[in-house]
């Protein structure tokens, strides 16, 4: 991370919401993002998808703001705005010159206050997020491949299994009553993180939170799910027909150590998914060594990045094939995985793959707006606002030992396959 980087400063607010600051003077401009503690995985089975559909509700006004002007009044002060939805968590994320910055805070505070709902709200936004998962999912070679299909291959509980986006019929049936008390029970101060990152005077800036947010009433959370699962006690294989894609697909996911309680042996499955990795990785040697052809062939901890969420999550290794069949496919997997467990990489092919991780993650936050989101995320997922600047120097400290084990851990295990056919090759959803 950049030199000029000042270590994050937390507060408590009495309602419960907390705050990290951190002053990066690369630019004149100050991101603020908010960090609820819900997400897919919070959402009661046939209610899919709902988590989603508030995140877009959180635009449609609130006690002070109109439907829709959140974007409008940042827009207008020379930034943009977004939101997206994760496993564990939902985010609410702007960037602006950091003139505008109490005007981003009193947008936040306002609607974590009082949303404003309505029923055309409601319908319009179901609308909306069915015409998005049209556009992503149905409509695209690949569509949510793996994350909305593989989790219901390898996990069991609902939280854990469903498709994140939700089912069409379980959003039609979203209720404003349901609403009201998603965001009573999750949108409270005590349920979330603000970060406010750029070129910004800390004691100002705390001085404006306490403004606009220290009024908000604290009040009960929501009880979280409790998603502990059993290992898979066996190999598990799902698949679907996809009508846009041009060629087969394979998508493996294990499970991963707790990023929490097992900290050295998860950085080791993220060095692990470097060396496996990219046109020249174990995974592309392994399969030309045994002739299957491989258009392409990567590995992640998470289905969105590492750390990303919180325990069981998922190590999961994609691959596109022309021609071989997910038999072979699986095979070269699993003979790559038996390769770095047993005679295992150097320390020197280690250092590379994890200099090529550490670099694009460097260049990724370098962002300013990035970088306030992933101190957000760490610091409501993991309680370490500083994980994403020490996270390059925990990773440079690994050896060969690390990503033997971990592949170890996983030829040892019992994954999921999720097999993609093309229209031509048979096969339904």
């Amino acid at each position: 991370m950049p030199e000029e980087l000042a270590p994050p400063s937390c507060f408590t607010l009495p309602n419960g919401l907390r705050v990290v600051l951190c002053r990066r003077g690369t630019a004149p401009l100050a991101a603020v993002c908010v960090h609820y503690d819900v997400g897919f995985r919070s959402e009661p089975e046939g209610r899919s998808g709902f988590a989603h559909l508030f995140e877009h509700l959180m635009f449609q006004g609130s006690e002070n703001v109109g439907r829709s002007e959140h974007f409008t009044i940042v827009q207008s002060s020379g930034g943009t705005a977004n939101g997206s939805t994760r496993q564990d968590y939902t985010e609410y994320y702007q960037i602006a010159p950091a003139s505008a910055l109490e005007r981003l805070l009193f947008l936040e505070a306002d609607r974590m206050r009082t949303l404003r709902l309505t029923q055309n709200s409601l319908d319009t936004q179901v609308a909306v997020v069915k015409e998005e998962i049209k556009m992503n999912v149905h409509d695209r070679p690949y569509g949510g491949f793996p994350w909305t299909n593989l989790p219901s291959v390898l996990y069991r509980k609902f939280s854990n299994s469903h498709n994140g986006y939700g089912d069409f019929i379980d959003l039609d049936r979203a209720t404003l009553e349901e609403c009201a008390a998603f965001f009573d029970g999750y949108y409270t101060p005590s349920n979330a993180v603000l970060t406010v990152v750029g070129d910004i005077d800390p004691e100002l800036t705390l001085e404006w939170v306490t403004r606009h947010f220290g009024d908000i009433a604290a009040r009960p959370t929501a009880a979280p799910q409790d998603l502990s699962e059993p290992w898979p006690s066996e190999p598990r294989r799902g698949g679907y027909t996809d009508p846009r894609a041009p060629l087969p697909a394979t998508a493996i996911g294990y499970r991963l150590p707790d990023p929490a309680a097992e900290r050295d042996r998860y950085l080791g499955h993220i060095a692990l998914a470097a060396l496996l990795s990219g046109p020249s990785g174990h995974l592309q040697q392994r399969a030309h060594a045994r002739g299957v052809d491989l258009t392409t062939a990567t590995a992640q901890c998470g289905f969105f990045g590492p750390f990303d969420a919180r325990d069981p999550d998922t190590f999961v290794v994609t691959a596109r094939h022309p021609s071989s069949g997910h038999e072979a496919i699986t095979g070269v997997i699993e003979a790559a995985l038996e390769d770095l467990a047993g005679p295992g990489p150097t320390d020197r092919e280690v250092a590379s793959a994890v200099g090529a991780t550490v670099a694009r993650w460097h260049r990724k936050h370098d962002n300013v707006l990035a970088f306030a989101r992933a101190v957000g995320a760490s610091s409501l997922l993991h309680g370490e606002p500083s994980l994403p600047m020490d996270l390059t120097g925990a990773l440079t400290a690994l050896d060969a030992a690390y990503v033997r084990n971990a592949a170890a851990a996983l030829a040892g295990s019992r994954p999921a396959a999720l097999l993609v056919h093309p229209r031509d090759a048979g096969g339904t959803r």
